[in-house]
């Protein structure tokens, strides 16, 4: 156990540099051992992650260096005896591993932070991944660009994008980044790299999601827009320092992209694109998607018709259509007035308006699926909304109005 967890001196000196807040000799070591299991187990591994949720991060890799021999922390993670002995055929090649200091010193090097769900930087929104949520993430850049937006929008494609693709997706994310909407997306070449850009150039805030450690670009050839990423958004990986990216960690990376954001959009996809499987992950976490389409002749457009036939993706034309996508219109997104606080209603009332449109008509049923409140308060909800003309019904259900005037 030694060779895996120094001393709490020896811990704090080494994390000290790369962790914000104060950092005892508890919290290092708990923060080290998190570190480790970063090095044991490729991303996304649920058992792991279980594991590590029961037990705490020091304790699960006694547990693992043992061999769990006695069965019962399995047993409180709910971990069956099969799956924790694949578990243990993944993690034993790992537990020799001598580069652990290395990194860190490439970490410390590069300037980059780690931060771990106890962090008040941490991104909320990533513990609706549940057991495959990261233990840990390494950022290069600002921290504060994981939680400062109030909303933000994954914009994501094929890398070998056409002239079409990668024009509408920089029109797309310079109109929302210039509406403080936060640009999410993989730095790849093609729809991520063009939405990076504009974003940039609108003076907005951007997130690149890296499938290798966050000390290194890439792609190479996109060194310096991930420079330029890092000088003003952040730049994040869950993989250590050093590690390089494979097919395996581009999928997982793909679910950081749809769980960091509030929204999905896919602005060109072929028929077995990537970008498809970051859709996926948004559509299993009930992300809203959206997809743009294209030329039905267009075989780079293909997934992103798939999606708008299979997987009831929203048609996104416009910044005005993404913004729809998180519940609100982009002339009152960033500028609404106060909620009213009467009755004691406040929060409800605001997941009913954000589950409204103010351009398509959906039924309570559809209002109370979004909002995720029962139908029966829905109805009391819009009724108050009604008579305070914030909505209006009609045939097909109701909509949002655009202004404050009670509606005749």
């Amino acid at each position: 156990m030694k060779d895996f967890l120094p001393p709490p001196a020896q811990a704090r000196a080494a994390l000290a540099p790369l962790v914000r807040g104060d950092l005892d000799g508890e919290r290092a070591r708990r923060i080290f051992a998190t570190y480790v299991w970063s090095w044991i187990i490729e991303p996304g591994d649920g058992v792991a992650g279980r594991l590590v949720a029961t037990l705490g991060a020091e304790a699960a890799l006694h547990e693992v260096i043992g061999g769990g021999r006695d069965g019962l922390a399995r047993d409180a993670a709910s971990i069956s005896a099969k799956q924790w002995g694949e578990a243990l055929e993944r993690w034993r090649p790992r537990l020799g591993r001598t580069d652990l200091h290395h990194a860190l010193d490439i970490a410390r090097r590069a300037g980059l932070s780690l931060l771990t769900p106890e962090d008040p930087g941490w991104p909320a929104p990533l513990a609706d991944l549940g057991d495959h949520a990261p233990l840990l993430l390494w950022v290069r850049g600002d921290v504060g660009a994981l939680t400062r937006s109030p909303r933000s929008i994954s914009v994501v494609g094929a890398r070998a994008a056409t002239s079409y693709g990668e024009h509408v997706a920089m029109e797309l994310s310079a109109d929302l980044a210039g509406q403080g909407v936060s640009i999410v997306s993989g730095a790849a070449y093609g729809i991520d790299g063009a939405a990076h850009r504009a974003a940039l150039t609108a003076g907005g805030t951007t997130i690149a999601l890296l499938a290798g450690g966050a000390d290194r670009a890439y792609p190479a050839g996109h060194g310096e827009l991930i420079d330029r990423i890092a000088a003003s958004g952040a730049v994040v990986s869950e993989a250590p320092c050093g590690t390089t990216p494979t097919k395996w960690r581009f999928l997982q990376r793909n679910r950081l992209i749809a769980a960091l954001a509030d929204a999905t959009v896919v602005v060109e996809a072929g028929w077995r694109s990537g970008s498809l499987n970051t859709a996926a992950h948004a559509a299993a976490l009930s992300r809203p998607l959206g997809a743009v389409p294209g030329p039905v002749t267009s075989a780079a457009s293909a997934g992103c018709h798939r999606l708008l036939r299979e997987f009831d993706a929203r048609c996104v034309t416009n910044s005005a259509d993404a913004l729809e996508l998180l519940g609100a219109a982009p002339e009152t997104l960033f500028d609404m007035p106060a909620a009213s606080t009467r009755g004691g209603r406040t929060d409800d009332t605001t997941r009913v308006r954000d589950a409204m449109s103010y351009r398509s008509w959906r039924p309570a049923v559809e209002i109370a699926r979004r909002s995720g409140l029962a139908v029966s308060d829905v109805a009391g909800i819009l009724g108050l909304l009604s008579l305070e003309g914030e909505v209006i019904r009609g045939e097909e259900g109701w909509r949002r109005a655009r202004s404050g005037v009670p509606v005749a």
